[in-house]
């Protein structure tokens, strides 16, 4: 009875997913028009186990998310053959591309972080040096 060794497997997904971000990043860089799409950067390339398909994720300066996805949905089966080309693997995945919100919601909190720290007065704790109501 075979075992799925995901030890082994994830030393190899990261191994594979490293070379296809940077080939691909090149790719979108020559392919994708900026003007259309805006400035696109690849954050991570998560694969399948079975490396046959790969979610792509990124973030856009310049361009709606959405509007930047659909371009390089549209495009997904030409970069899929490119990378074919330039990588030599069995089985090259197939793409998918999910805007990243991460760097927006990083944004966001530290946003938060820094309206906390000025205090400017729309915290809703008591200050430190008054007694507290439930006393």
């Amino acid at each position: 009875m075979a075992r799925h060794k995901t030890r082994q497997n994830a030393g190899r997904n990261i191994r594979l997913a490293d070379p296809i971000q940077k080939d691909l990043a090149g790719i979108i860089q020559r392919e994708i028009d900026v003007s259309r799409a805006g400035l696109i950067t690849l954050t991570s390339v998560d694969l399948s186990p079975d490396y046959a398909h790969a979610k792509v994720y990124f973030t856009v300066i310049g361009a709606e998310p959405a509007v930047a996805a659909s371009a390089l949905n549209e495009k997904a089966g030409w970069f899929h053959s490119l990378l074919f080309k330039l990588l030599h693997i069995h089985t090259v995945p197939t793409l998918r591309f999910i805007h990243d919100e991460a760097l927006e919601r990083g944004l966001h909190l530290s946003k938060l972080i820094d309206q906390a720290n000025r205090g400017d007065g729309r915290d809703t704790l008591p200050p430190p040096d008054e007694p507290d109501e439930r006393d």
